[in-house]
């Protein structure tokens, strides 16, 4: 268990399996509230495992993550693969890293994939929750926390393809939240609808350009 897992299981006893999927639960739930207040048809996939097996492995099989620089949501553009600068320094191979924020995003290696569940489920819209932490304000490590008080940070790494595997957003979602705020419920009530409302706009923003 990490920190926040503790602080969880002490106030609830839930386990850390379920505070992994009441937090899962609770990302799905939000995101399918905030699309569907803005006229969208939502289909869930991980809303029932056992019906959509063969098209989630079918997902999964062909999915990649790799951490890329955060985009600029007021000018956004599709993140790029960077090169990694090497140097010789004194007979040895130095590579120089970049220390701008990363998030997680997620690659189909498979350009058919989405297509097919498009075909299936008439979908045009694809939205990949890659990755979700809770933090300290200011802290760089998921999960821990040095100061007890400091409020947290909820964050949600995204990406939407379109049906034709175009990339239209992605990056991190986050909101704070206070320190002794430790029931997964309220804080999927509180926080989450936030990360949730945040990317909702942002994909409608996306497909619906300003000309």
């Amino acid at each position: 268990m990490s920190e926040i897992d503790h602080h969880i299981n002490a106030e609830t006893k839930m386990s850390a399996k379920q505070i992994k999927y009441t937090f899962r639960d609770g990302i799905n739930e939000q995101l399918f509230k905030s699309f569907k207040n803005v006229k969208y048809g939502v289909v869930d996939l991980m809303d029932d495992t056992v019906k959509y097996k063969k098209d989630i492995e079918g997902i999964y099989q062909f999915l990649n993550y790799e951490y890329m620089k955060i985009p600029d949501q007021a000018n956004y553009k599709v993140p790029v693969k960077e090169k990694e600068e090497k140097k010789i320094e004194k007979g040895q191979l130095n590579v120089e890293t970049d220390v701008e924020a990363r998030f997680m995003n997620a690659r189909m290696s498979n350009p058919k994939a989405l297509p097919a569940l498009n075909s299936k489920y008439r979908c045009d819209v694809f939205i990949f929750i890659n990755q979700f932490e809770i933090r300290a304000v200011g802290s760089a490590v998921p999960g821990e926390f040095t100061n007890q008080n400091a409020n947290r940070k909820a964050l949600i790494h995204y990406t939407v393809f379109t049906k034709d595997m175009k990339e239209i957003n992605s990056g991190i979602a986050e909101t704070e939240f206070e320190s002794n705020l430790n029931n997964p419920k309220k804080i999927n009530e509180k926080c989450i609808s936030k990360l949730a409302q945040q990317i909702c706009e942002r994909t409608v923003k996306a497909l619906n350009p300003v000309k």
